[in-house]
This record gives C-alpha cells, sequence and structure tokens, in this order.
C-alpha cells in the first residue's frame, strides 16, 4: 500500500481539501492510501503552537505519522507552505519520501518576497483577513483570491462549509503570526537530493504567489514543471480533476518508480 500524504498551507487544515483527497484516491485506484495531515496549529492540532520553523513543522508531521503507524517512505503532495515543509523533509530524510508534488510554492532566495505573496493582496489579507471577525466573509475573500473557476455561488457554498470549520477548530492569531514568520525565514537549498522524484505544479492564473516562482523552482532544481492555464493558487478546489489526473499520471511514470 502506497501512502500519499497531503498537506495544505498558511492557516490550513485538511478540511480545506474538500474532497480532493478522495478525488485523487478514486484517480489512482487500488493500492494506494490518501492521507491528509494537519500542520501543527491548525486542524486537528489547532491547540498547538505552531512552530516558528519550518523544520519544527517537519519534526512534528513525521511524528504524526509514526503515532498513525505509517511505515515505509510516503509520497507528499504540498501545497503552498506545505510545498516548503516538503522541501524541508526531502532535504533532511530523503529516504523517508518515494516522491513530492509541490503546488504553487516558493521561497527564498529563488524568489524576493514580494513575488512570494503578491502586494496587490496585503490589504485585503491584513483587513478583510487577519483583522475581519466575519468567518464567513473572510472565507469568501479567501476563496476570491485563491480560485479563478468557482462561480459566485459556488465561493458561497464553500464559504459557508470552511467558516463552520474554521468556528470548530480556528487558528489563534499568534499561531498565523508564527506560520507567517516561519515561511519568511525559511531558505530552500541549492539542490535538492537525489533519489526522491520531484514535481512542480504551477496555476499560470495565481493571484497570491506569483507563477514565476514554480518556474523558477522548476529550472533552479531542473525539475519537470505542470501548468494549469489558468488555475488559481488552490488548485484542489480550482481544478480538481485536472489535478488528480496530472499527479495520477506522474505517479505511473516518473514519479512511481
Amino acid at each position: 500500500m502506497t501512502t500519499w500524504v497531503l498537506l495544505r498551507g498558511l492557516v490550513r487544515e485538511q478540511a480545506h481539501w474538500d474532497g480532493f483527497a478522495e478525488r485523487l484516491a478514486g484517480a489512482l485506484g487500488n493500492g494506494h492510501r490518501v492521507l491528509p495531515v494537519d500542520l501543527p496549529g491548525n486542524g486537528a492540532l489547532h491547540r498547538r503552537a505552531s512552530p516558528t520553523r519550518v523544520a519544527g513543522m517537519v519534526a512534528c508531521l513525521r511524528e504524526t505519522l509514526r503515532q498513525q503507524g505509517v511505515e515505509g517512505p510516503v509520497r507528499l503532495v504540498a501545497l503552498s507552505l506545505g510545498g516548503m515543509v516538503a522541501v524541508e523533509w526531502l532535504r533532511h530524510h530523503p529516504e523517508e519520501i518515494t516522491a513530492a508534488a509541490l503546488i504553487n510554492s516558493s521561497a527564498a532566495p529563488f524568489s524576493p518576497f514580494w513575488r512570494r505573496l503578491r502586494p496587490r493582496n496585503y490589504g485585503r489579507i491584513v483587513f478583510q483577513g487577519l483583522l475581519a471577525r466575519d468567518r464567513e466573509a473572510r472565507e469568501r475573500m479567501i476563496l476570491e483570491i485563491t480560485t479563478n473557476h468557482l462561480s459566485a455561488e459556488e465561493r458561497g457554498v464553500i464559504a459557508e462549509r470552511f467558516a463552520t470549520v474554521n468556528a470548530l477548530r480556528p487558528v489563534s492569531a499568534l499561531n498565523t503570526v508564527r506560520q507567517l514568520w516561519a515561511a519568511a525565514r525559511f531558505r530552500a537549498p541549492a539542490a535538492l537530493p537525489a533519489g526522491p522524484a520531484v514535481l512542480i505544479v504551477n496555476g499560470a492564473g495565481d493571484r497570491l504567489v506569483h507563477p514565476r516562482c514554480s518556474q523558477v523552482l522548476a529550472r533552479a532544481w531542473r525539475l519537470p514543471l505542470a501548468v494549469h492555464r489558468d488555475g488559481g493558487h488552490d488548485l484542489s478546489l480550482d481544478a480538481p480533476d485536472w489535478l488528480a489526473d496530472t499527479l495520477t499520471q506522474w505517479a505511473r511514470g516518473e514519479g512511481g518508480r
């Protein structure tokens, strides 16, 4: 049984995959298990302090998998901040990972901060996100920035669902700052270790993180790059069928080695 571990991004949890885990498992077929896991400070771990270094997130995830009885190398599907976690995991424990797909991720020193978080979003993130008390409005704002293909009605339905999740497992303001700090101080290695297969996945219509960030990583690390021509930052919501098919085809090729 091959285990695929799904890692979300900043202040997001496994519920925000919103059915993608089941979609990917169905595309992969028998012999594959898809396991969403929360970063500390989010989701089931929302009462824990978020590490201020990405390495601390890796340590927590490795312990979580041990507690869940996951044995042998795993495959990672990592979005945004989750991609940084995957890179740190690859850097220090490559023997634990067979393959990793990094979705709309970014990292210093390859990209400047103003590409890793596009300036046009700063105001909305602060005033409609960090300082907002209306959970549903906040979720709708996030979806407006991170998706391109959802209708206003679809965003409304998902925002309502995500607001309920946030009420049950809220991410504290302090943990939000700690995660931002961990992401800001993270520095990716000049090269990734040989062995694990790595795929860079990018939405060319990403309005949160500049698409060039993924392009730079793929070029610097000499990795394959799969691009959705107009998908947004959260491809698992914006283009779930395309993403599941892309990962499945990759798994049957180089990613399945």
